[in-house]
Parts: structure tokens; sequence; C-alpha cells
């Protein structure tokens, strides 16, 4: 087997940056280049100063600090990062297709194909090339294709290596995962490089948690992995909806049923609605491919996953209206939180996107304080959304760095992410700097219900009554 000593990743976003860091960090004989054409992103991961780097991350920073600069590097220069890799990791963006046949729910390859290309173009010795973003299922064949048709005589092999990692985690999930999935042809040079791969990840883990596969079995493992945890989410949170009607509580349904050995606790709590660049992404990719074969009983069954968690989070911002006597035009509502999920500055899919959305079309006043995300980010997912121009949403919406004073002569605060930090925040304060009478809107079930209502606020939680 062929001693890896240079790995090359391309793209250095959440997925490829923390993976090649934690492969350095475990591996200081492998020389790891990450590339990527965003000069800006670049010199973010170079930046003398580690607070700012493009992904925030625990654990990440001190990371990338034990290796940079020794064994893992940070370029804009791909083809050079190329020439020299024996093992070259593709982990570009796959975002949904907004054009075209698939659009809204079919992967956009072309920057994996970019990559293909780039790959054959340069590639003067063989390679293993492994796909570490999330693809559909026969991706893999497409890359070989392109890369077999080059007629420089170089030998490729490729493998499907999808990442696990959910973001606040992704150091822990990287350092000590469930397991790691290599999918390859079956053939001796195809075992060669599954077994090449796996020598990188024996550095740290236990070889019985690396698993081999054929690719197609790898590449549809990870869409299939996605969906069931989406699902368990939308399944906690359409009983969230009748635990609302029926005086039931959420949190002690998703207890008891937690307990259920062949259920199990994880992924049970009831919120807003997921967000990340994964879930509805891989869902709506799973929903896709089962149309194009015909089958559509299955494709509409994993369609329901999304069209739930579409319904959790309108149903949310509709009770917001609701509650505030049918109208919130001209109120003031500040926002704690935009981030997807607590600990990662990542926004996309986030439920805070739509519930702002919903609540500006009915000409709300909102504030909004998140504590790793710009205001850059937050106007950018609001304008991608297309629904009003850009000057209005930056008339309607205000981005804080205070969130005690954002709360003065407000009518509503709304939580849509569960940063640790709200949960320690003076509430009597708030509450005293509010409009009368002060609501909250838990969409994260963070606070104490029987404090809050102490205090005196108009207390909602999703997920009971």
């Amino acid at each position: 087997m062929k001693k890896i000593t240079e790995i090359c990743c391309i793209g250095a976003g959440y997925v490829g940056g923390p993976t090649m860091s934690v492969i350095a960090n475990r591996c200081p004989e492998i020389n790891v280049t990450v590339v990527d054409i965003n000069q800006d992103r670049i010199d973010d991961w170079n930046h003398v100063n580690l607070e700012n780097l493009p992904i925030y991350e625990p654990g990440l920073r001190e990371i990338v600090a034990q290796s940079r600069g020794k064994n893992l590097f940070f370029s804009t220069e791909i083809d050079k990062a190329i020439d020299k890799a024996q093992m070259i990791f593709i982990s570009v963006n796959t975002p949904t297709k907004t054009y075209g046949k698939g659009k809204g729910q079919a992967a956009d390859l072309k920057y994996i194909e970019l990559c293909a290309r780039n790959i054959a173009r340069v590639a003067k010795d063989d390679k293993i090339v492994i796909e570490k973003s999330t693809l559909p299922v026969r991706t893999a064949q497409a890359i070989k294709n392109i890369l077999q048709n080059t007629g420089n005589q170089v030998k490729f092999e490729i493998l499907s290596n999808p990442e696990f990692l959910a973001e606040g985690t992704a150091i822990n999930d990287l350092l000590n995962a469930d397991r790691v999935l290599i999918g390859g042809d079956d053939t001796p040079s195809g075992q060669e490089a599954k077994d090449a791969l796996s020598s990188v990840y024996e550095r740290w883990l236990p070889k019985e948690k690396i698993l081999q596969t054929n690719v197609w079995s790898s590449e549809l493992s990870k869409l299939v992995a996605n969906a069931f945890l989406a699902q368990r989410v939308s399944s906690i949170n359409s009983i969230s909806a009748l635990c609302e009607k029926t005086d039931a509580n959420i949190q002690e349904v998703a207890r008891a049923i937690g307990f259920d050995s062949r259920i199990g606790p994880k992924f049970l709590k009831s919120s807003v609605g997921f967000g990340g660049s994964c879930f509805q992404k891989d869902i709506l990719n799973l929903v896709y491919i089962a149309r194009n074969y015909g089958l559509h009983e299955v494709a509409d069954y994993w369609e329901q996953v999304i069209l739930m968690n579409d319904y959790q989070k309108r149903r949310f911002a509709d009770n917001i209206v609701t509650t505030l006597y049918n109208t919130v035009s001209g109120k003031k509502l500040v926002f704690y939180g935009w981030a997807f999920k607590k600990d990662t500055n990542d926004t996309r899919e986030s439920a805070a996107i739509y519930v702002a959305d919903a609540l500006l079309e009915e000409k709300a006043e909102i504030l909004v304080y998140d504590p790793k995300v710009s205001e850059k980010r937050i106007y950018a997912d609001l304008d991608y959304l297309n629904t009003r121009e850009p000057e209005e949403n930056r008339r309607l919406l205000k981005v804080v760095k205070k969130p005690y004073e954002a709360s003065k002569d407000a009518h509503a605060i709304v939580i849509l992410t569960e940063w640790d930090e709200f949960k320690g925040y003076d509430w009597q304060g708030i509450f005293d700097n509010m409009l009368k009478p002060a609501f909250v809107f838990d969409g994260r079930r963070l606070l104490d219900t029987i404090k809050m209502n102490t205090i005196g606020f108009k207390y909602y939680k999703i997920g009971q009554s």
C-alpha cells in the first residue's frame, strides 16, 4: 500500500477546513493543503489572530494553532496543491439547484464537475480522489468518466467518504467518530485506495469503526442518515403542535418515548424547526432521486419531512402575530439568535430567517442579536429570499450588539437559537425594560416556565400550552 505523505482538499468551508485540520493534527507526517478560490476565506484561515477563523467551532482554533504552518496550509494555489497531492478530497458546495431540471430538489453539481476537470487537467501521476461533499447516488461515476477520459494515462481511484459532522460539535465528532465510511470499487486497486484512506483515519480511530462499502452504498448512506435524523425532528415537532392543543407537555412526551430502547432520546427535542446545510438539501435530493426512478410513494414520504418543518416555522410565526392581538405592524420584536443552532456561526436554512421574513411581511420592526453571526451575513440571508428590496430589509430589521439595550420598549422577545448565554440573562431586567404586557416566544424551549411566569412575562414555550 502506497504511503500517503501529501493530501490536498479543494474547499475550505465547514467540512473541508475542520476535517483537514484534524487530519493534519493527528498525522504530523502528512502535509495537508486546503485550497479555495475565495481569497478572503483563505486569508481568514491564515490570519495571525485565530479569533478571525472563518468558521466558529468549539476546539477548532486550538487544533489549527497546533498544526498551521507546520503541516497544515491554506492556499489559493489550487493547481500546485493538486499536482503535489497523492490524495485529493473534494469538499465544495453542492447547493440545491435554483434553475433548470430538478430546480428546488436536485443537487447542483457544477462545482464538483469543475473540480474533476481541474484535477484531470493538472494531474501528472496517479491520484486517489475522494468525494467529501454530500452527493447524489452515482455521482462518483460522473467524476470517474471525466477523469478517465483525459487521455493523459493517469490512473484515478474514486472514493466516497461522506462526513457525519454536527456543527457545534464537529471537532469532537472528528476525533471520536461513531464511524468513518469509505466507499470504493472492489477491484485490487480500489481496495488499495480504500485501505490507504483507512490508514489515515486509523492514526486516531479504532479500525473497527472504519466501514468499507461499495461507492454507491456510501453515497446513499449519507443521504439516508440525514433523512432519518431530520425525520425524528419533524416527528417530534408534529407532536408539539398536538401538545399545545391538549395540555400535554412535549418535553414529558419526548422523555417518555425516549426511554424506550428501540427509540432512544436523541433528536427528540422540539423546536421551531431544523436548519443547517444538510438536512433539507439531502432530503430534497433523496426525493428527487426517488422520483427520477419512478418511486413516487417513496418521494412523497420523505418530502413530508420537509413540509412538516416548514409548517413548524410558519406556525411559530403565525402564533406570534395572533398572540400580539393579530397585528405586529410597527411593533418592536427582538430576536435572540440567528444561527441555525448554538456553537456555530452557520445560518444556512436557519429557522430565524423564515420567521423574520414572515414577520417582516406583517411590517414588524425586528432587532436581531446573535453572539457569532455577522450583520453582513444576516442581511445576506434575508436578501437571498428576494421577498422585498434590500433597502426595506435594512429599514425594518436592525442588527444589534447589545441584547439588553435592544429590549427597551420591545413588545416581545423571540428566542430562535439555543445559545447558552441566553439562559443566564437578567430576565427581570429585560422585563422591566419592555412594554407591558411583555411577551417571550421561546422557539428553543430554553428557559424555565415557572421563573418566566413569576417575573411577569406572557411566556410561550413551543410544545406546551
